[in-house]
């Protein structure tokens, strides 16, 4: 089972899982020939050329396009998965990959983990919808509650940015105000995008200021005035922040009555179960702040949290979506909840994360292939590469050797990734290296 790691250095297993044997966990593991299972049998690269034909971009999630995964829309690399199970995935070309991007941070415990997928059946089994609101919705938020240290009520919505978009709606009813000081990234809604198709007054009620630049947010928050309604934080963008950068985005908003966002949906439940203002002797507390990926282990759920005088305002605009508590993603977050209340799961992913690079980088010194650097924490670390043509190749002969690596954006711990598989990736890790090595030298 993907969590014996953790469990071997002391954790203590939850209660409702104290009388279950490996015997009966569902068997998860591809049966006989994965490729024969894929619809049509067809290869990989007609299933690339049927999603361009039919889904405008590639894929409905941008960083899941070939472009995106490989920095070339003709790259080689598996491009569709099959099965996914613990760290590693059957790709349609029958192939099977270790994954260290688990889903852009959406999974932190592993793929299909049995506690969460028996949860999700249990609550499909029972109705996932009805005319009334379900009971897990008042569970989960008081659990979430009981987590996070900003969070006294929740409402859910089923991604990362319908939750902070929520939050900063609600931030702009409680203050009667428009402008938004942003630093990090916060979806692709147009509150806080610069793509074509949103208005240019949308726009300018956003002002983006650079992660960790105490007199950049100074001079922004001193032009918005009187009109500042939000700061918005993602509080670690490729490092953890300076302790004054937080300290005066707080100050800032107590002087000003302007309200303090954190956008968790990385760091909730991978720094911290209660995300990065949990984290530390001091940390800061926001206001409002917003979690999702990791909180339901890969299934659709946000929620937006915060103390109850400015979640009240909730009750004065409109946020609202008719599957946004749907059961079975609560069920997911509930069993999520459960492993986080009984273990130390956020330990866990730091030492894993801490192990993956260690091999990482250990199989970069090996191979003296240079321009390419490790940053990053370790539960969510990437690769920087001098050169995107190379940072391409490498990704392609990774893949050759049975690991995915995510192109110019974070690798992701999960407990699913034991002492096999990390040793599987040190070894893929070096091969494609030495590879990359030997074609630049020919």
């Amino acid at each position: 089972m993907p969590f014996r790691r953790l469990f071997e250095r002391g954790a203590r297993t939850p209660a409702s899982q104290a009388a279950e044997t490996e015997d009966e966990v569902p068997d998860l593991e591809p049966e006989g020939d994965v490729a024969e299972e894929s619809p049509e049998g067809v290869e990989e690269r007609s299933w690339r050329d049927r999603a361009s034909a039919i889904l405008p971009t590639g894929s409905s999630t941008g960083s899941k396009r070939p472009e995106a995964l490989y920095g070339s829309a003709d790259a080689h690399g598996p491009t569709h998965f099959v099965q996914a199970v613990g760290c590693r995935l059957v790709a349609a070309d029958g192939l099977t990959y270790l994954d260290c991007t688990m889903a852009l941070g959406a999974v932190a415990l592993g793929y299909a983990e049995p506690n969460v997928t028996r949860a999700v059946i249990d609550a499909a089994a029972h109705g996932t919808v009805s005319a009334l609101a379900s009971v897990r919705e008042v569970e989960v938020a008081e659990r979430i509650c009981a987590a996070v240290p900003c969070a006294e009520m929740a409402q859910f919505v089923k991604s990362g940015a319908e939750a902070i978009a929520a939050a900063v709606r609600i931030a702009r009813t409680y203050t009667g105000r428009d402008l938004v000081i942003g630093s990090g990234y916060f979806g692709w809604l147009d509150w806080c995008s610069d793509a074509r198709g949103v208005p240019d007054g949308t726009r300018r009620d956003c002002r983006a200021v650079p992660f960790d630049d105490v007199a950049a947010l100074d001079a922004a928050a001193a032009e918005a005035g009187s009109r500042l309604a939000a700061l918005v934080i993602e509080p670690v963008v490729e490092r953890l922040p300076s302790a004054e950068w937080l300290a005066r985005a707080r100050a800032i908003c107590d002087a000003t009555g302007a309200v303090l966002i954190f956008d968790e949906l990385k760091t909730g439940f991978r720094v911290a179960t209660g995300g990065y203002q949990a984290y530390g002797d001091a940390p800061v507390v926001p206001d409002l702040a917003a979690f999702g990926k990791a909180l339901a282990n890969g299934y659709p759920l946000g929620a937006v949290v915060g103390r109850q005088a400015l979640m009240e305002a909730a009750r004065d605009t409109w946020i609202s979506s008719t599957l946004a508590s749907e059961t079975t993603a609560l069920a997911a977050a509930s069993a999520v909840l459960e492993w986080h209340e009984e273990a130390d799961i956020c330990g866990g992913l730091w030492t894993t994360g801490a192990e993956l690079r260690g091999v990482v980088q250990a199989a970069i010194s090996a191979s003296g292939v240079a321009g390419v650097t490790m940053e990053g924490i370790d539960p969510m670390w990437f690769l920087r590469w001098d050169a995107p043509a190379r940072e391409t190749r490498f990704l392609e002969l990774a893949a050759e050797n049975g690991v995915l690596f995510k192109r110019g954006a974070y690798n992701y711990a999960a407990l699913a990734h034991d002492a096999e598989a990390i040793r599987e990736i040190e070894s893929a890790t070096s091969a494609a290296l030495v590879a990359l090595a030997e074609e630049e030298r020919a």
